[in-house]
């Protein structure tokens, strides 16, 4: 399943390991993995909770796919994104492209997280100690958006 919605962790090296698995065409794999930090937006944060909408966001991730393989000359995707509690350093999100040669590969990694931050029907609420807080989009995810478009 090219994208999958989970509470539980992943494993990096078995995720990439089966994308891989008995495609010799493949010469470049690109990856990118979000974790969570803790500070945003000058504020120090305890952990997170992220929230989606079942059924349209794996649609919209889908779609997102999609694109990305009618743009580049792409073999496959793979996109893993975590909901619910989070703590600080836990992994949030995989995504990851596999193509004949690393241009197209990073070229569509960058595509799909770009989209994905921006379209894709993720909520997150941080904890911090001023008290629960909803993360509002960031301007910066926006413009990173316009350049593809």
């Amino acid at each position: 399943m090219p994208v999958r919605i989970q509470t539980e962790d992943f494993d990096l090296s078995v995720e990439l390991k089966k994308l891989r698995a008995g495609d010799a065409r493949i010469g470049a794999v690109a990856a990118f993995v979000g974790t969570v930090r803790d500070r945003n937006d000058g504020s120090e944060v305890a952990a997170m909770t992220l929230e989606h909408y079942p059924g349209m966001t794996e649609k919209s991730l889908e779609e997102i796919i999609e694109k990305a393989k009618a743009r580049w000359d792409i073999y496959d995707v793979l996109i893993i994104h975590r909901v619910g509690p989070l703590q600080i350093e836990d992994q949030i999100v995989l995504t990851a492209v596999t193509s004949a040669h690393r241009g197209e590969a990073f070229a569509a990694c960058e595509y799909v997280m770009d989209y994905l931050k921006t379209l894709a029907p993720f909520w997150k609420k941080e904890e911090t100690p001023e008290g629960a807080r909803w993360v509002d989009a960031r301007l910066s995810d926006d413009e990173a958006l316009k350049k593809w478009q």
